[in-house]
């Protein structure tokens, strides 16, 4: 049997856009039945129960991104070099499903006084489609959360907000030879952004938050489409942008402005996610140490939760990989933390 067996296996299925899904949680499912746990949900999402009054639950996507050229080794195989581990979704995260599986394997659960919960969700790389599908329905999550995404084995216990929109500018087409007779969509959203990020610098930028890597509310433009031809007064505009937020106060600040802005500029506002920021309390650790990226954390609410998976943290990286050292050290502290959560 090959030293890191469940990572092996879980990243040779091709679960990049969900591709083999099923695959994926029929192996998972068979490895936990084995170790006595009882299959409570299963569709796209898997959700596995063992023992009485569950206090404690970890959670994992197993879908993977896309890669892209450049990779020197097979990303569908694990290739152990220098004391690290490659492989497509080895650090995002597949090492720390497989840590779940490893630590719960190692557990003897005859002697636990509560029980606990794992969560094997799909669609997070895309929309979060997995875990809004347990929300939905009404899932009771453990008191205690764990979420496996790569933090190099520190314990993250908060998250940036998140709002996204999807901004459609209407407006006339006109040959540009007489710009007059029509109504510029890309000039309009050229305006909307100069004022929004006016407001931004002066209301929003300006306030921080030591308890975040990047200690501000920070706003992004992604993607503007707009026009049909050079020659043309352009009809229509479409924007995609983002903020990360620290003060949800926040949240419904630039909420009226883009309301009020869009008035102006003839704008259709679609939001496309927005999600509360979290710092919550936990006895896992003392620390307020925080994420600076989003997660599947930030959707399940009235819960003490933690972000916790290896490291180094290369996700959607070319040669994704993670340390031997730290996926065995997170194996370590899962054990750890079932045994704090469930022995009673």
């Amino acid at each position: 049997m090959h030293k890191y067996q469940i990572l092996k296996d879980l990243v040779a299925f091709d679960t990049i856009k969900d591709k083999e899904n099923e695959a994926i949680i029929n192996y998972i499912e068979k490895f936990l039945l084995n170790q006595g746990f009882k299959t409570e949900h299963k569709s796209k999402n898997l959700v596995m129960k063992i023992g009485n009054n569950p206090k404690l639950g970890f959670l994992g996507h197993t879908d993977t991104v896309e890669y892209i050229d450049g990779w020197g080794s097979n990303p569908h195989e694990i290739t152990l070099k220098d004391g690290n581990i490659y492989g497509l979704g080895t650090c995002d995260m597949k090492g720390g499903i497989a840590a779940m599986l490893q630590a719960v394997s190692e557990t003897d659960f005859s002697k636990m006084k509560n029980g606990m919960k794992l969560y094997f969700t799909y669609n997070e790389e895309i929309a979060f489609g997995g875990v809004y599908d347990l929300i939905k329905s009404k899932e009771r999550f453990p008191e205690t959360m764990i979420f496996g995404e790569p933090t190099n084995n520190e314990i993250l216990v908060g998250g940036k907000g998140f709002l996204e929109y999807e901004l459609d500018f209407v407006g006339i087409k006109a040959h540009s030879s007489n710009p007059a007779k029509g109504k510029s969509a890309n000039l309009n959203a050229i305006k909307f952004l100069s004022k929004l990020d006016e407001f931004y610098s002066n209301e929003i930028r300006i306030f921080e938050d030591e308890n975040y890597e990047i200690p501000y509310t920070t706003m992004n433009i992604g993607i503007i489409n707009g026009g049909s031809a050079m020659n043309s007064v352009a009809a229509s505009c479409k924007v995609k942008m983002d903020f990360r937020i620290i003060d949800n106060n926040h949240i419904d600040k630039i909420k009226k402005k883009v309301e009020e802005l869009a008035e102006i500029y003839e704008c259709k506002i679609k939001i496309i996610d927005c999600f509360d920021a979290y710092i919550n309390e936990t006895d896992l650790t003392t620390e307020k140490k925080t994420a600076n990226f989003l997660t599947e954390a930030s959707a399940v609410k009235n819960i003490k939760k933690a972000i916790l998976g290896p490291g180094p943290m290369t996700p959607h990286e070319v040669n994704e990989h993670i340390s031997e050292e730290s996926y065995n050290k997170l194996v370590r502290q899962y054990k750890e933390i079932i045994q704090k959560k469930c022995k009673g």
